[in-house]
């Protein structure tokens, strides 16, 4: 049965992320109604998607204090998808190692680009992700199907909040 339920969930967040397809808004749009499985599949993306450009940030970016902030990134979220999975894994929600066409655009976007206009254009992306996540994550903080995902939800926010402010803060000074 959990292997079906696994099968479901990950087929109807995969619907409506198509649906949403690159648009941010429209994607965004889907947080109101997003059901606790495609919420826990999106914010896994959204992880990974965190995880997978602070590597390359901690690698190529020209600045030390971007360098830094792709690392702190890596390890954040790393901890996160951790704590998600604790949430995931009773409720049937297996998420999937590949991205969410929203969440690949943006790591596209970001790979494309090298030296100063990497670190502006990672900057920007970890805002509006970190934007993004906020918005999705207040929703469930404030009313989930479970509450276990609706405490999850709630315990995360306040270092999501942080990493807005800071990738703000930093992207002012790599712009």
């Amino acid at each position: 049965m959990g292997s079906a339920q696994t099968v479901t969930t990950a087929a109807t967040a995969g619907a409506s992320g198509a649906a949403a397809g690159t648009d941010i808004n429209a994607f965004m749009g889907t947080f109101a109604t997003m059901p606790d499985a495609t919420f826990l599949l999106t914010a896994a993306s959204s992880n990974l998607l965190e995880i997978q450009a602070g590597q390359a940030a901690a690698q190529k970016a020209a600045s030390a204090d971007v360098k830094k902030f792709g690392q702190m990134m890596v390890d954040h979220h790393t901890k996160a998808t951790q704590q998600m999975q604790a949430v995931a894994t009773p409720l049937g929600v297996q998420p999937s190692q590949a991205l969410m066409p929203i969440h690949q655009a943006m790591l596209d976007k970001v790979n494309s680009k090298s030296g100063k206009d990497f670190d502006e254009a990672y900057m920007d992306a970890m805002e509006t992700a970190h934007a993004m996540d906020i918005a999705m994550f207040q929703v469930k903080s404030k009313g989930a199907e479970t509450p276990a995902v609706q405490a999850f939800a709630t315990k995360t926010l306040p270092m999501l909040e942080s990493h807005r402010k800071m990738a703000g803060d930093l992207e002012k000074k790599v712009d």
